[in-house]
């Protein structure tokens, strides 16, 4: 049974950081954890990826040189580093994990979620 806790969202300035973990039970060497955010009405978006076993990563386009996703095998913990945050960064946070190490046209994929955290950048 795999369960995600994340943590560490907030609200803060434009420009400001946050660092945002993800918890999980179940993780294995040869998983994937990912990070979406979504707001009301809109889809759910794929943010940052990272392959647990190697620690290869992957970004939307609009997070580059601002996000980073790092893991903590020890600590069964994944982070998101937001640097530089901007309105519309603002949404609702979530973690997520797929055992299988899918194709990269699947990269988004994952079939076991978190229930969010929180991020609000005001202007």
């Amino acid at each position: 049974q795999v369960q995600l806790v994340e943590s560490g969202g907030g609200s803060v300035q434009a420009g400001g950081s946050l660092r945002l973990s993800c918890v999980g039970s179940g993780f294995t060497e040869l998983g994937r954890v990912g990070w979406f955010r979504q707001n009301p009405g809109s889809e759910r978006e794929g943010v940052a990826g990272i392959y647990y076993d190697g620690g290869r990563t992957y970004y939307v386009e609009s997070v580059k040189g601002r996000f980073t996703i790092s893991r903590d095998i020890g600590k069964n913990t994944v982070y998101l580093l937001m640097n530089n945050l901007q309105p519309e960064d603002t949404a609702m946070y979530f973690c997520a994990y797929d055992v299988r190490v899918r194709a990269w046209s699947e990269r988004w994929t994952f079939p076991y979620w978190g229930q969010g955290t929180k991020v609000t950048v005001s202007s």
